[in-house]
C-alpha cells in the first residue's frame, strides 16, 4: 500500500486507548489525523494533531468550523477511510449528586460530538466508501452505581449507532465497539494502593484479565479493513465474556 494513500480521523487520540488506535493505523500507512483537547499530546505517531475541544465543537458553531476546516485542510484530498469515534468522558455520580453542566458535557462529548463530526465528515467518507467506528462501552448495557450519566451516553451512542445504519444505508458503514474494562493509565491510577482490587477486578472476567488498548485498535482496524459490507449498525461487545457472566453469592 502506497505511504498515506488514505486518512482517518482519532479523537480521544491522547489517552491509552487513543494512543493504540493512533499507532495501529499509522503503522498500516495512513495519514493520521488525531485529536485531543490537550495542547501537547505527547509522543505519538501521527501525521497531524488537531487540538480540539469536543464540547465546545457542539456548543459553537463558529469553534466547530474552526476545527472542522483545519482537518479538511490535512486531508488533501486524500480519502477519508475512517472517523474513530473515541474521545469520552466518565463523571462520576448518582441521583444526588450529579448537576445540570454534568449531563450537558457527558452528552456533548459522548453522544453529540460523535453524530456532528459524523455528519460534517459524511461527504469525505462517503466519497471513500469510509466508515465511522464508535468507541461505546459495556456501561451501554450493564452498569454500577454512580455511572448513570456516563451509562446513558454510552446506551444512546448505541441507540445513535443503529439508528445512523438504517438512516444511513449504504452510503457509509457505521458501527460500535463496547469495550469492557481496559487497562490504561486512567484505570490503574483509580486502583493505586489496592493492587488486591485490582487483581479482583482481572478475575471478575472469564478470561480471567481485563483488555488492553492494542485488543481495542485491533478490532477497529479490523472492522475498518476488513471491508465487511454487511457489517453496519452494529454495537460489538469486547469485554473478555463478562457481558455473560452472572454474579452473585456462591
Amino acid at each position: 500500500m502506497k505511504k498515506h494513500s488514505k486518512c482517518c480521523v482519532i479523537t480521544g487520540a491522547a489517552g491509552g486507548v487513543g494512543n493504540a488506535l493512533v499507532q495501529i493505523f499509522h503503522d498500516a500507512g495512513y495519514c493520521v489525523i488525531a485529536t485531543d483537547r490537550v495542547t501537547d499530546p505527547g509522543e505519538l505517531s501521527f501525521s497531524h494533531y488537531v487540538q480540539a475541544d469536543l464540547g465546545r465543537m457542539v456548543d459553537e458553531d463558529e469553534y466547530a468550523e474552526l476545527v472542522l476546516n483545519k482537518i479538511r485542510c490535512l486531508l488533501e484530498n486524500k480519502p477519508l477511510k475512517v472517523l474513530v469515534n473515541n474521545a469520552a468522558i466518565q463523571i462520576l455520580g448518582g441521583a444526588d449528586t450529579l448537576t445540570r453542566m454534568d449531563w450537558r458535557h457527558t452528552l456533548n462529548v459522548n453522544l453529540l460530538a460523535p453524530f456532528f463530526l459524523t455528519q460534517a465528515l459524511l461527504s469525505e467518507l462517503e466519497a471513500a466508501n469510509g466508515c465511522v467506528v464508535n468507541i461505546g462501552s459495556i456501561h451501554a448495557r450493564l452498569t454500577k452505581k454512580n455511572f448513570v450519566a456516563y451509562a446513558t451516553s454510552k446506551a444512546a451512542l448505541a441507540g445513535m449507532t443503529r439508528a445512523l445504519a438504517v438512516d444511513l444505508g449504504p452510503r457509509v458503514r457505521i458501527n460500535t465497539i463496547e469495550p469492557a474494562a481496559i487497562e490504561t493509565k486512567m484505570l490503574k491510577a483509580g486502583f493505586e494502593g489496592n493492587s488486591s482490587l485490582y487483581t479482583q477486578l482481572e478475575q471478575c472476567h472469564p478470561q480471567q484479565q481485563i483488555g488492553h488498548p492494542e485488543d481495542l485498535a485491533r478490532l477497529a482496524f479490523s472492522i475498518v479493513e476488513g471491508d465487511i459490507k454487511f457489517l453496519h449498525g452494529a454495537c460489538i461487545g469486547l469485554d473478555g465474556g463478562i457481558s455473560g457472566r452472572l454474579h452473585d453469592p456462591g
